[in-house]
């Protein structure tokens, strides 16, 4: 039995029409599956939680992007008994990037009816110590507290960059034209300008702690990619327990215009002030709120969070 969740607005509405395409193959296989539409904010998570919370064993299939799976983790209580399927149908789509899935939903469906590409991946927590500007009434106090991530966790830059691409109606339009990924790139450039110099410390582990008297900010990854392609932390691996982190500090904004197209490539660390690091958990403390993202997805600011993460915990179909 495969429960399915299908985000609608996904891909500029083809969602469904992709789902339309997936149909055929369970009722050829004669594979029994409940189908369900999300429609609203908030939804994807209620409806995880509904399936989980009722079944001893849960196949689950998602039709999304990473905002999509995003909403799923933060619905399963308990992570042993529910195995993921992803076909990804959003924009970004960093998640699939990272497992080298097919760009053919159907072929990405074979594999996993056939158990082929089944594996265990890392779990991202973020946990506020403080936080402020809640981002939507539709989120609850539950949200604003802990946040699971698969693809990354971000503060400052990147998280304004994914909070201004969630409204973004240039999005929409670039998506239609099959040039999603462009909207990460025009808005990082906007947002560039606008950013504030902030000061930061950084805790990892049970180091010494790190300040920076200027960042633009720091991500936080389990797999390497986000925004759209951005290779961040190029060895970033999703079964070593580890956040791979990367921390952009005091750089001149010129050089920055230089150093994000090679982030593309993963060649952004020739640069000076961009640092990596590696820990198994993490705490940073900025001198004014941020906003802060999981997966992309966007609901407040803070100036104190923790980060850690818990080795292969989620099963991947």
């Amino acid at each position: 039995m495969y429960y399915i969740i299908v985000n609608p607005a996904s891909k500029s509405g083809r969602g469904l029409q992709i789902w339309e395409e997936l149909k055929p193959i369970f009722q050829k296989r004669e594979i029994p599956y409940q189908v369900m539409v999300s429609t609203h904010v908030g939804h994807v998570k209620e409806l995880t939680r509904q399936i989980t919370e009722t079944q001893e064993s849960v196949n689950l299939l998602l039709l999304g992007g990473d905002g999509t799976i995003n909403e799923a983790l933060q619905g399963i209580s308990d992570f042993s008994k529910v195995k993921i399927g992803y076909i990804p149908t959003g924009s970004g789509n960093d998640l699939a990037h990272a497992m080298k899935l097919s760009k053919d939903p159907c072929k990405i469906l074979e594999k996993i009816l056939s158990g082929e590409s089944a594996h265990s991946v890392d779990l991202g927590i973020l946990t506020f110590d403080s936080r402020i500007d809640n981002h939507s009434s539709l989120h609850t106090d539950e949200d604003c507290v802990k946040r699971y991530f698969i693809v990354s966790s971000g503060i400052g830059f990147d998280a304004a960059v994914c909070e201004e691409a969630l409204s973004s109606h240039l999005k929409n339009l670039l998506n239609k034209l099959k040039l999603g990924k462009l909207t990460y790139l025009g808005i990082a450039l906007k947002q560039l300008f606008a950013a504030k110099s902030v000061s930061c410390d950084l805790y990892l582990d049970d180091k010494p702690v790190i300040h920076l008297n200027r960042f633009l900010f720091t991500a936080f990854m389990i797999h390497p990619y986000e925004g759209g392609g951005f290779n961040f932390c190029p060895k970033a691996d999703d079964q070593d327990g580890l956040l791979d982190l990367c921390v952009i500090g005091n750089l001149p904004k010129p050089v920055i215009l230089l150093a994000l197209p090679t982030a593309f490539f993963g060649k952004h660390y020739i640069f000076p002030q961009i640092y990596g690091y590696r820990a198994k958990k993490a705490e940073i403390k900025t001198s004014i709120p941020l906003w802060v993202h999981t997966d992309g997805e966007v609901y407040l600011k803070s100036d104190h969070i923790y980060i850690s993460c818990e080795q292969q915990k989620v099963m991947f179909l």
